[in-house]
This record gives structure tokens, C-alpha cells and sequence, in this order.
């Protein structure tokens, strides 16, 4: 099933994160004051909305209610951030993300009730919208150009198995270097210990594997 995103603040990271959303397969929805910006971005996103990001009633009519997600990516204005954060909440958002450009903002919109902060500068757009989508995923890393790192729980089909009986190296052409359980620190694999639901998998594949999907 289709995620539904909004992206509220089209500067370079906000761009970039609708952008991968959307050529991705989530539905979403990009917003920004300025209208030649939206003019620009139509066809990059599900719809693309010129709206005062400013004002509280402009923001309570885009329907926020319907996402499953809304991304607050206007880091230089903690006005309209505090005041996007909190209308998505009133509006029953499960899962509200906002960008914080300085430690003191970061701490006000946890306190509002932001679900995640993002730091643009440790992340870019395509790492985040893989994240965002992924049920799985608990973050991600570019290697270099051919390879990736995934942290991740386990899939589903992967519970009460080890290492030895999936084979992934073979199977999917992937690498599981460490293994923690919540709360503790990682460590080298036990190739026969069955992976539970409370496992968090570190996994390196290169980048054209077509053996699993990302």
C-alpha cells in the first residue's frame, strides 16, 4: 500500500526528498509559499500546492489529516515550523518529521510533538525518502559508489531462521556483518542463532543488486 507524504517547504532538501518520494511510488503532496517554485515542481510530486506556510488556516485546509506522514522541512523558520508541527498533530498525523537547523530548535519542536528531527547536512534527500518508505529500514548509508549499508530489523520471513539456513549471500547477494538486540551495542553474527523479532540487522549489498529489491 501506497504511503501518503506531505512535504511542507521546497528549498534544496525539501525538493530533493519529494522528488525521491515520488519517483519512489509514495503519493505526495509538496507545499510551498513561493508560487513559481510550486509552478517548477509540478510533475515531480502527486501535487504540488502553493499555500502561506505561514498561516495557521491555510495549513489546517490542506487536508493534512489524510497523510500518513508529514515532512516539515522549512528549517529557517521556527515560527512556521512550531505552528506546521502542531496543526499536523492536532490533525491526527501518525508520524510528523521536521527540519531543525540549530540545536535549540531541534529541542522546541521535540517538545511540540515532532516524532523525528532530520539534520539536512548529515543526510541527504534519496537517503531519507528510503527510510521514510521502508518499513524495515532503521537508517542507511552510501558507501561509496556501489555500495550500501542498511540497518534494519529482520524481515518477517527471516524470523526463527539463521544464517546458515537463508544463505542471503547467496540467495540475495547480501552481507549481514553485525547483529544487537535493542538497547545493547552490535556484534559479529552468530551464523546459527535463529533471528528474532527484537534482532537489528547491519547488512551491506552493493547497489545493482537485482537479487532483492531495496
Amino acid at each position: 500500500m501506497k504511503k501518503s507524504i506531505a512535504v511542507l517547504g521546497l528549498g534544496k532538501y525539501g525538493r530533493s526528498l519529494a522528488e525521491n518520494l515520488y519517483r519512489m511510488g509514495a503519493d505526495v503532496l509538496a507545499v510551498d509559499t513561493d508560487e513559481k517554485i510550486i509552478e517548477e515542481f509540478s510533475g515531480k510530486c502527486t501535487s504540488a500546492v502553493h499555500a502561506d506556510l505561514t498561516d495557521e488556516d491555510a495549513v489546517s485546509a490542506l487536508g493534512l489529516n489524510n497523510m500518513d506522514m508529514v515532512v516539515v522541512s522549512m528549517g529557517g523558520n521556527l515560527a512556521a515550523s512550531i505552528m506546521t508541527v502542531t496543526v499536523a498533530k492536532e490533525q491526527g498525523v501518525p508520524v510528523v518529521i521536521a527540519k531543525a537547523s540549530t540545536e535549540r530548535m531541534e529541542k522546541i519542536l521535540k517538545k511540540i510533538g515532532a516524532d523525528k528531527i532530520i539534520d539536512p547536512e548529515g543526510e541527504g534527500g534519496a537517503r531519507s525518502a528510503r527510510i521514510m518508505l521502508s518499513s524495515i529500514f532503521k537508517d542507511f548509508y552510501e558507501l561509496d559508489d556501489n555500495m550500501y549499508m542498511i540497518e534494519m530489523v529482520p524481515r518477517p520471513e527471516w524470523i526463527g531462521k539463521d544464517l546458515v539456513e537463508l544463505d542471503l549471500r547467496h540467495m540475495m547477494n547480501l552481507n549481514i556483518v553485525a547483529v544487537r538486540q535493542k538497547g545493547r551495542s552490535f556484534h559479529f553474527v552468530d551464523p546459527h542463532k535463529p533471528f528474532s523479532e527484537e534482532d537489528i540487522l547491519l547488512i551491506v549489498t552493493e547497489k545493482g543488486n537485482k537479487k532483492w529489491k531495496l
